[in-house]
């Protein structure tokens, strides 16, 4: 990659972009970053106050499903690269309003994918002259492989089968960008990863929400019987083998991130209250706060991911495990809900 790579990140607003942009910016200073967010409720620029200075740093307010911005975008910056956070990723919201999903997550993936396609290549599996290392990254979800039993994990040759409306939308673009590798030879690669945790996530998330509700007082919600299981991945590992997969995955390849950090529900409202009963204690635990409400329908039971290919690959590996990742979150939380 040349010096001062110009390239289009999406959605980098929301949790995983905005500690995506900070990490790259540090990892890469000569990096040219254009950040491209709908700012919907889940995109919050407070997240890159860091770098909203930074001169190597452009935000710009818009749709990916707006093809004439798109194409001006590419024609103003002529991109090197592609990186695709942008997805509307709640599961509540998307069995209320499954459309939205579908739109931004397949027909936005779609047109990224198109024009980048026309901007870069000069026909079917031949790139412009000079165009031949300009990638596309698509950051997708564990999800798409649909839940696992008791045992097993999801592999990178899992047969998809999404349960959610959401996982649905990202399976389909998981497909469309499959198909802009197969079809036209597309420098494409794509990450699935499990759920992520740490600073900056959405306030409606799992772990953000135990915290918010523990320290205000209130009951803690927890989905039935507070079994469901996930693979948890501290955000900047994801960060961390983002950027690898981006520098260094094989064209065409899928990319597993997990953390190895199974816990449930339960075990993870039980930590985040044992942690607060440590560092902001009152008369009783928190734990007396954990209350259990109506399962979400469709809730898959258990997602868990084999992250070997890209440990054994690209040299990944994951820094935090799941109590040393909760403690900085915890932390970072308390801050954010105290101040």
């Amino acid at each position: 990659m040349k010096h001062n790579e110009t390239v289009l990140i999406t959605g980098g607003a929301g949790f995983i972009g905005s500690n995506f942009i900070v990490y790259l910016l540090e990892q890469r200073p000569d990096i040219q970053i254009i950040n491209l967010d709908k700012l919907t409720y889940a995109g919050e620029l407070s997240n890159l106050k860091e770098v909203q200075d930074n001169k190597n740093y452009t935000f710009i307010e818009g749709d990916i499903c707006d093809r004439k911005l798109i194409e001006k975008l590419f024609n103003t910056y002529n991109f090197e690269g592609v990186i695709h956070f942008a997805a509307e990723s709640h599961v509540d919201n998307s069995i209320k309003n499954p459309a939205e999903f579908i739109n931004t997550n397949v027909f936005g993936t779609f047109n990224l994918l198109d024009v980048a396609k026309m901007h870069w290549m000069a026909q079917p599996h031949q790139p412009k002259e000079g165009f031949k290392n300009h990638r596309f990254h698509h950051i997708s979800t564990d999800e798409v492989y649909g839940t696992l039993g008791e045992t097993g994990l999801f592999t990178e040759t899992t047969p998809y089968a999404p349960n959610s409306p959401y996982s649905a939308s990202k399976a389909s673009s998981d497909f469309i960008v499959r198909s802009y590798f197969h079809t036209y030879g597309l420098n494409v690669v794509t990450t699935n990863c499990s759920n992520n945790y740490g600073p900056k996530q959405h306030d409606e998330k799992l772990i953000p929400t135990i915290i918010r509700k523990a320290i205000s007082g209130e009951q803690i919600p927890i989905y039935g019987d507070g079994k469901n299981i996930r693979d948890w991945l501290y955000v900047l590992d994801h960060c961390k083998g983002i950027h690898l997969a981006y520098r260094k995955g094989v064209a065409g390849e899928t990319y597993n991130i997990g953390g190895k950090n199974e816990r449930n529900n339960l075990y993870i409202a039980n930590t985040i209250c044992d942690i607060l009963d440590d560092i902001k204690p009152k008369q009783k635990s928190y734990k007396e706060q954990i209350s259990f409400v109506k399962d979400r329908p469709g809730h898959d039971f258990r997602y868990a991911i084999d992250a070997s290919k890209i440990e054994n690959e690209l040299g990944w590996k994951a820094d935090e495990n799941f109590e040393t990742g909760i403690k900085k979150t915890v932390e970072w939380y308390i801050n954010k809900y105290t101040l």
